[in-house]
């Protein structure tokens, strides 16, 4: 071939690839570590490969149809991989040895999760597919997202903050793996253990955006920056979220913080020269970044509020208010709290637009009933119980704003009898259903209750013995006890209603008869932050 032929042909390859990679579906990242992985395969040859080449015929001009009598001599057959089998006594074991790192030990109880690590570097069920990859599968872990974590671990090793001995693993933690799962399907998440984030939830909640980013970024979608928006309530937490961000960089992951610490000439002029991915800045230095146009925070998709009850108490709830508005359309929302009183839950309920998920990390009473409302009324007679319980129906109906239907359950006791509260509720244009007649599964939030209810309300009316095998608690927003139950019934009730909300309520009518209660209710009340009845004082007094 002469060498003008050669040049036109380089030239036109060149083209091509260039052409290639302006059509190519993925970031320039990962288009990266696909050509990475296919030069090391082109540098190995199975054994067999080169025992198993024949000739192409012409009955077979493109050698598609190969003697597999003859390739089966030379060639040994993959094995298929059977499913697994695990034994519950073993799962512990295998979990410590699955998770250990290059002989690092991990310590007691961080076998608990039910998940283990493979080889090939997927955290999946025993009961899932064993192959890494994310297609809407919940409950497999991607590999970016270990990735991602197993960063962060190596660099809290080499600097001395992490002890495999001692600490235990990223990938062992329940609570990221639950933030994870959330997530992956975009639902807004409410974080009520009660406390600080931890460097552990900072480095799930990062890593967990990077998968949620490169995964929009492989599928071809355009993705802003900055895609991650964390706010925190001042420049040491800011300095501390950077730093569990920086090993990210080399992935593809670009974090900036802005804080009061350093000039706002300063921080506009770095802003120029790069497009960051994560963004971690205080409210108040944000606001006035946006407001000079320094930076564009329109397309943010992830919004986290780390530490609201500092910005309430910091005066800073009218700057999360207009930076929220700078933000166009519904990103994904995810609020930490040290706390959760009643400015609070007002500021939350602004910043929720739809269903939530709740996430904790301890059981406790307050963690589980954050946001919702207690309500205890004083009662004389049967008849006043029953008009006082119709008049709050009526009340949440006309407080409720969201375009949302809503769902009341009123569970009945020893005294009251359930059929006549639905007559008197159906007197009222509600619809109620008597879910005691039947194994209260279904609930009373189907579409019938709706269509027959000239309120658009959804009520379902049960009995306390019914009550405790009820599987559909957390989908209604209020919850009545028409008489009062025990403690534990209680507890057990606030504990699981209104999952899905923000602004869920619990009342309870109180009588002369449940006076020995009230000492256990006002010590419920006061560790979940509700106000205590006078009334309520005024019979325990007594």
């Amino acid at each position: 071939m002469a060498k003008g032929d050669d040049a036109v042909r380089r030239k036109r390859s060149r083209i091509e690839r260039k052409k290639m990679r302006k059509e190519s579906t993925v970031s320039a990242r990962v288009a990266s570590i696909i050509a990475a992985k296919s030069r090391r395969k082109a540098g190995k040859r199975r054994m067999c490969q080169g025992m198993c080449f024949s000739l192409p015929t012409p009955e077979d001009p493109f050698n598609e149809k190969n003697d597999k009598a003859q390739n089966s001599k030379n060639c040994k057959k993959p094995k298929k991989l059977a499913p697994r089998k695990v034994d519950p006594k073993n799962e512990q074991s295998k979990l410590l040895t699955s998770l250990s790192n290059k002989g690092q030990t991990i310590p007691e109880g961080a076998g608990k999760l039910n998940h283990r690590l493979f080889g090939n570097g997927a955290v999946i069920n025993a009961n899932e597919r064993v192959d890494g990859s994310n297609t809407g599968n919940t409950d497999c872990l991607s590999k970016f997202l270990i990735l991602c974590l197993n960063a962060i671990q190596n660099a809290w090793v080499h600097d001395g903050t992490f002890d495999a001995s001692v600490d235990r693993p990223l990938l062992a933690n329940t609570w990221g793996v639950e933030l994870w799962k959330c997530c992956s399907v975009g639902s807004d998440i409410l974080e009520t253990s009660g406390t600080c984030t931890s460097i552990e939830q900072i480095a799930w909640l990062v890593s967990t955006a990077s998968d949620v980013f490169s995964r929009k970024e492989k599928e071809g979608q355009f993705v802003a920056t900055p895609f991650l928006l964390l706010l925190v309530p001042s420049q040491e937490k800011a300095i501390k979220v950077r730093s569990v961000c920086k090993p990210l960089k080399d992935l593809g992951i670009h974090t900036v913080s802005l804080h009061p610490g350093a000039s706002v000439g300063h921080q506009i002029h770095g802003l120029r020269s790069c497009e960051p991915e994560f963004l971690v800045s205080t409210p108040e230095r944000l606001f006035e970044l946006v407001s000079l146009k320094a930076i564009d925070i329109s397309g943010v998709s992830l919004l986290v509020l780390d530490g609201l009850e500092s910005f309430v108490s910091g005066g800073f709830v009218d700057a999360l208010k207009s930076l929220r508005q700078f933000i166009s359309g519904s990103p994904q929302t995810i609020i930490f709290s040290d706390s959760y009183g009643n400015m609070s839950t007002s500021v939350v309920q602004n910043l929720f637009e739809g269903p939530i998920r709740r996430l904790s990390l301890n059981d406790s009473i307050a963690s589980q009933s954050a946001c919702i409302s207690q309500f205890i009324h004083v009662y004389i007679s049967e008849e006043e119980k029953i008009s006082k319980a119709i008049q709050i129906l009526k009340q949440a109906c006309d407080n409720r704003v969201r375009a949302m239907l809503l769902r009341v359950l009123f569970i009945a006791g020893t005294t009251s009898n359930p059929q006549m509260l639905i007559t008197a509720l159906r007197a009222e244009g509600f619809y109620a259903s008597n879910d005691s007649l039947s194994d209260g599964s279904q609930g009373g939030v189907s579409n019938f209750s709706y269509h027959n209810s000239e309120k658009r309300v959804a009520v379902s009316v049960t009995d306390q013995e019914h009550i405790i095998s009820r599987e559909d608690i957390g989908e209604f927003e209020i919850a009545v006890f028409v008489d009062f139950p025990s403690i534990n019934d209680y507890i057990g009730v606030l504990t699981r209603v209104a999952r899905r909300s923000v602004d869920g309520a619990l009342h309870s009518f109180f009588s002369q008869e449940d006076v020995p209660l009230a000492a256990p209710l006002i010590k419920v009340l006061e560790q979940c932050a509700q106000p205590v009845p006078v009334t309520l004082k005024n019979s325990f007094d007594s």
